[in-house]
C-alpha cells in the first residue's frame, strides 16, 4: 500500500498516535535503516510530540551585510509553509539561530505543526509561550540573518544519513525524530498499527507476570 491509498490528513492523524520507537522498528524490518535523524537534535521541552508532512529548507553559512536582501528569502519561505507541515532545516551551520519567535508565530498561524532544525534556535522562552514544537541541535542568541542564507526550500535535504523529500512524514517525540518516505507511508502505518496492537498485548501479559521469554514465544515481540 502506498501513501496515496491513505489520505495525507489520515496518515498524519494516525501516525500521531504511534511512538517513534515502533516506527523505527517497522522501518528496520522493511530494510529502511537510515530514517532516524541524529540524536543530537533535541526538543526544547520535555514531552513534546508532533507529526506532519516535511517542508524541507536548505541553507548555508554566508556573511550578509545587506539586511533587507538577506531576510527577504527567509520571509518568502515562511509565507509558503503549508498547513500540517513540519519545517525541516538543513543548515550546514553550527553558529547561528535559524529559527526565532517571530518566525514561529508566522508559521504557527499558517497551521505548521513544528520545526526540526539541524542547527540553532533562539527566543526559546517566547517559543514555549507560543506552545510551538521545536527540535534543534543547540540554542544561541546569534541571529542567522547576517551569518547564513537560505538557498532553497520545498526541496530535498539530507540530515545525518536521512534523505528527506517534501511530503515525507515526520514524527518527532522525546526519543527522537523519524522520517517516513512518502512512497511507503501507508504500508509503514499499517505495520506500525499492527505492531502497537501486539505490543499492547505483550505489555499486559508482562504486567500479569508472564516471563519475558514466554511472552516473546507467545506473541513474537518483546
Amino acid at each position: 500500500m502506498t501513501q496515496s491509498a491513505i489520505h495525507l490528513s489520515d496518515l498524519i492523524a494516525r501516525f500521531s498516535r504511534i511512538y517513534t520507537g515502533a516506527i523505527a522498528d517497522v522501518l528496520d524490518e522493511m530494510n529502511h535503516y537510515n530514517q532516524t535523524l541524529p540524536h543530537e537534535l533535541k526538543p526544547i521541552k520535555f514531552g513534546l510530540r508532533t507529526t506532519g508532512a516535511a517542508f524541507p529548507v536548505m541553507g548555508r553559512p554566508s556573511r550578509q551585510t545587506d539586511y533587507a536582501a538577506s531576510i527577504r528569502p527567509v520571509l518568502q519561505m515562511l509565507s509558503e509553509v503549508p498547513r500540517d507541515s513540519v519545517v525541516v532545516y538543513e543548515t550546514k551551520d553550527r553558529l547561528a539561530a535559524h529559527l526565532g519567535e517571530l518566525s514561529v508565530t508566522s508559521i504557527k498561524t499558517r497551521g505548521c505543526r513544528g520545526a526540526v532544525i539541524d542547527g540553532g534556535v533562539r527566543d526559546v522562552e517566547y517559543i514555549l509561550r507560543e506552545d510551538f514544537l521545536v527540535w534543534s541541535r543547540y540554542t544561541t542568541p546569534a541571529d542567522a540573518v547576517p551569518r547564513w542564507q537560505i538557498v532553497e526550500w520545498n526541496c530535498v535535504v539530507t540530515i545525518g544519513d536521512v534523505r528527506i523529500e517534501p511530503g515525507d512524514i515526520i514524527v518527532a517525540d522525546y526519543d527522537g525524530i523519524v522520517s517516513i518516505p512518502r512512497t511507503i507511508g501507508g504500508e509503514v502505518l499499517l505495520k506500525c498499527e499492527e505492531l502497537v496492537g501486539t505490543e499492547n498485548k505483550v505489555r499486559a501479559a508482562v504486567r500479569e507476570g508472564m516471563s519475558p521469554l514466554k511472552t516473546f514465544e507467545t506473541y513474537g515481540e518483546f
